[in-house]
């Protein structure tokens, strides 16, 4: 389970006060995927990074009592300097995992080649979208979080990347960010609308997506 235990942040941009959440205290369903929708700028990424931990709150907590993942595809976690194998062989190693069966997944599902012994700084967006994609897929979590990807790179990557992602669901739930009313579908069977700092939760997609458009478009 993920709770959220009076948890509040906010921005100030040039003089411009944004307001993400407002003390919302809110439980996660356990057995449960579940999508994220608002309006564009409403703070669904930053809620993301919040749940996976990259970013913290201004007051409040966070409890994960489940292996919870970093966004999927993110990439701005990489260090720039070092390769990508040793990008690979340090995250292994901060989350518990067989480094070698990781090195040799990302290896092989990323198709980078002989560019794996490349400092990042060197990739293409393309390329770290595929290295993070691999080492997503590579560690096992109980819950994956998903900001608008599911699939990355050509179509015959794309069609290789949906279907490792789809397997992992089958054992994992995913709590997902989409303007993909498809995708939502597809994947979620409850939901939440981010909304003036608020969290609602919805029990069905459909009356989630309703309400979405009523309020948000």
């Amino acid at each position: 389970m993920i709770e959220l235990v009076g948890v509040s942040k906010s921005y100030s941009l040039k003089g411009v006060h944004k307001l993400i959440l407002d003390d919302v205290s809110y439980a996660f369903p356990s057995r449960r995927n579940i999508a994220i929708m608002g309006r564009n700028g409403a703070g669904k990424s930053t809620l993301m990074r919040m749940l996976a931990g990259i970013e913290l709150p201004d007051r409040g907590r966070i409890i994960r009592d489940v292996k919870v993942s970093w966004p999927m595809g993110f990439s701005a976690g990489f260090n720039g300097t070092m390769t990508g194998l040793e990008n690979v062989r340090f995250v292994a190693r901060v989350y518990g995992a067989d480094t070698e069966y990781v090195i040799d997944y990302v290896d092989q599902f990323a198709e980078l080649g002989p560019s794996l012994a490349l400092p990042i700084s060197t990739y293409s967006s393309g390329m770290k979208a595929r290295l993070a994609f691999g080492l997503s897929l590579a560690i096992d979590f109980e819950c994956y979080l998903i900001d608008e990807i599911t699939a990355v790179g050509d179509r015959r990557f794309k069609k290789k990347s949906q279907a490792a992602f789809d397997t992992k669901l089958g054992r994992s739930n995913v709590i997902m960010i989409s303007h993909s009313e498809a995708a939502i579908r597809s994947y979620c069977d409850a939901g939440l609308l981010l909304l003036d700092g608020a969290l609602y939760y919805y029990d069905d997609i459909a009356t989630l997506v309703a309400d979405y458009k009523k309020f948000v478009n």
